[in-house]
């Protein structure tokens, strides 16, 4: 199991956005996305982002980048949210945007565990065997 994180925050030399990685390296970078949108908004990010941008325009790209990540991907929800960092604190902004239509759903589903029957089981125990082993010390300077 692994997982994708996005840091950003403000320290003594200014604003800084991390991507950190499953397997643990990361990446300091101007912008960034994730998620199964990120292809969409990520190729609005690279074609409009500038630095030293206006906290509106910012924003404003913001909406277009995620907006790009739902509409290229349903699956991705309908309310473009963000979060407003600075050196005096953090704003979190809900909904600034909503591309999409909440799908009406047509009835209210509610399966009780056990309604779908299970046919077959198989449980096959599984017999590994250790190759080989090695440990090495990380290198820390």
């Amino acid at each position: 199991v692994g997982a994708s994180l996005i840091v950003g925050g403000v320290d003594l030399t200014g604003p800084q956005l991390y991507s950190v990685h499953p397997h643990g390296s990361y990446s300091r970078l101007p912008f960034t996305a994730l998620g199964s949108g990120q292809g969409e908004a990520l190729a609005v990010l690279e074609d409009r982002f500038q630095p030293n941008m206006t906290l509106e325009a910012a924003q404003g790209l913001l909406v277009e980048a995620i907006t790009a990540g739902i509409l290229g991907d349903l699956g991705s929800g309908g309310n473009v949210d963000a979060c407003v960092i600075t050196k005096t604190g953090a704003k979190l902004l809900r909904t600034l945007s909503s591309p999409t239509e909440p799908v009406k759903r047509s009835g209210r589903y509610h399966f009780v565990p056990g309604t779908t029957a299970v046919l077959t089981q198989t449980v096959k125990p599984l017999t590994l065997e250790l190759v080989e082993e090695t440990v090495q010390a990380m290198e820390v300077e």
